[in-house]
């Protein structure tokens, strides 16, 4: 057993989960799982009540303020306050919602049991990861750092006496940026070492509040902090310093002795623990396909009509758009001017809004446009299939003009899967072309020349569960998100399409994009809701 979890009170039948109920007949004390099985002995009576009522415990009740000789058996909830009778009799107290102080002692407590849980099992041990992973790289320090040394000694030696002194101070500044590079690292495991500290007393805290029956402890003084701690703390990037090798010359020995890189440190944003729902918008569609950010506070939407919607988070309707064609669009994107493009598959084109007002800029002849992507050169992307349904391919236009055509590999083999599905598209920061083929159950991506990548055909230790890529989005880290409709969450990748994580518990989620601070927006197709989610 985990030594941090060995005060958790846990069922007595299974010994491994907590327990959250009590038999007050049988006198047995039972975590959720184990409660069916325990009634499902017919030959018993049973008589199941949560845990905090299943104990036998005297409450201690606070003093009431303002009448000393009453006890604060009551909770208002309006006050946020335990309160005596006589207070709630008063008309300070009048129309506010109460409940049994045991009742709120219950809720509390079980909410203390739920924020324990998680720090010990999952927001822990990140920090815990996080923190092995500095000790790794300082590993590595002495490694790398020695390599430098080594080379400035190799150096050396070629211009043998004249550029001793030169050597000496090259070491130097190797050593010197070698103690600033430990420095950064020590200073961050300081940072992990103290939080990690905070959480580990947190915990001792909460285990010691639930141990207690004082109700003024659990009602006043616990203030959850487990938001706080589920976000972790950035990683440090420490970039290498380089000693460049130089065409040995007698002459200028120190210009021409080579020179050593700067120490770079960045930080680099880290996935959070677990990912948190911000804001829920519902479009008015009977079913939603896509979304697109203008901002963080506004997205234009596209579902199965003729209608494109600016919303804000509240949901309300900022500006409609009705196709030129009178047509369903097949997908919409946002220009880096902040314009609307959309493709409609049924008069084959790729349409501007500006202003309100529509302008077709492309227009095919034997081909459909599927999906559409606004590059960082503010080219756009689109994905296309032929007339009868045979070939697809992938098109870049500058304005109207054609500049680039991505269809076949090294070995003339179609990148992408024919028949009429969708194909979204994304380009990543590293200009890698990123295509969601649901007709494929595969992520294709190919680099900006339109050389095959990857293929990312689900987590290779899921056999079991189909993958069915609809919409796709990639972010600041050059990771790439794609929705996993079938099995409600998204997929995260790097940018070599090794996975790294699902966002779990979405409903049918289909289109996808991120906002310039890394917010998630995630369309769900059947209950037409965006879905805004902050996972770094």
């Amino acid at each position: 057993m985990d030594p941090r979890a060995q005060d958790v009170l846990l069922c007595d039948l299974c010994e491994t989960d907590p327990l959250q109920y009590g038999c007050e007949h049988c006198d047995i004390n039972l975590c959720t799982d184990c409660v069916r099985k325990h009634i499902s002995d017919s030959s018993k009576k049973h008589d199941i009540v949560p845990y905090h009522l299943h104990r036998k415990f005297t409450p201690k009740y606070s003093k009431c303020v303002k009448h000393a000789n009453k006890d604060c058996e009551i909770y208002c909830e309006k006050c946020d306050i335990p309160v005596c009778v006589t207070c709630i009799s008063s008309s300070k107290h009048k129309g506010h919602n109460i409940s049994d102080i045991l009742e709120k002692l219950g809720f509390k407590k079980q909410r203390i049991q739920k924020d324990l849980e998680q720090l010990e099992n999952r927001i822990y041990p990140r920090y815990e990861e996080i923190s092995s992973d500095v000790q790794i790289e300082k590993a590595k320090v002495e490694t790398n750092y020695g390599k430098l040394a080594t080379a400035a000694d190799q150096q050396g030696e070629v211009l043998h006496r004249e550029v001793t002194a030169t050597v000496n101070k090259r070491k130097a500044d190797i050593a010197e940026m070698k103690t600033k590079h430990l420095a950064v690292l020590e200073q961050h495991t300081g940072e992990i070492t103290h939080r990690m500290t905070e959480i580990k007393q947190v915990i001792l805290e909460m285990k010691n509040i639930l141990d207690t029956d004082d109700i003024s402890s659990l009602t006043s003084t616990y203030k959850s902090r487990n938001d706080e701690f589920n976000k972790l703390p950035p990683k440090i990037i420490v970039t290498l310093p380089i000693l460049s090798t130089p065409t040995i010359s007698t002459e200028k020995v120190t210009e021409m002795f080579g020179s050593l890189t700067s120490l770079s440190v960045t930080t680099a944003r880290s996935l959070l623990a677990e990912p948190l729902l911000t804001a829920t918008i519902d479009t008015g569609y009977d079913r939603l396909r896509s979304v697109s950010c203008l901002n963080e506070e506004q997205v234009w939407t596209q579902g199965e009509d003729k209608i494109m919607k600016l919303l804000n988070l509240k949901g309300e309707l900022l500006t409609s758009i009705q196709t030129k064609s009178g047509n369903e669009p097949d997908d919409i994107a946002v220009t880096r001017d902040g314009n609307l493009v959309y493709t409609d598959c049924d008069d084959e084109t790729v349409n501007l809004v500006k202003n309100k007002k529509i302008r077709t800029v492309i227009t095919l002849q034997g081909w459909v446009p599927l999906n559409v992507c606004c590059t960082s050169s503010d080219d756009l992307l689109v994905t296309m299939i032929s007339d009868d349904w045979t070939q697809s391919k992938v098109v870049r236009y500058s304005g109207s003009t054609e500049k680039q055509t991505i269809q076949f590999d090294d070995q003339g083999r179609p990148l992408y899967s024919s028949g009429y599905n969708d194909k979204y598209i994304s380009e990543n920061r590293n200009l890698d072309i990123c295509v969601a083929d649901g007709g494929a159950s595969s992520v294709v991506v190919v680099n900006q020349s339109g050389k095959l990548r990857f293929r990312y055909t689900g987590h290779p230790s899921n056999t079991e569960e189909s993958f069915n890529p609809a919409g796709i989005t990639t972010d600041s880290q050059s990771h790439i998100l794609t929705a996993d409709f079938h099995n409600h969450r998204i997929h995260i990748l790097d940018q070599d399409g090794q996975f790294i994580r699902y966002i779990q518990n979405l409903f049918f989620s289909w289109g996808l994009c991120v906002d310039i601070n890394d917010n998630l927006f995630v369309a769900e197709i059947n209950n037409a809701k965006v879905k805004k989610i902050q996972y770094l």
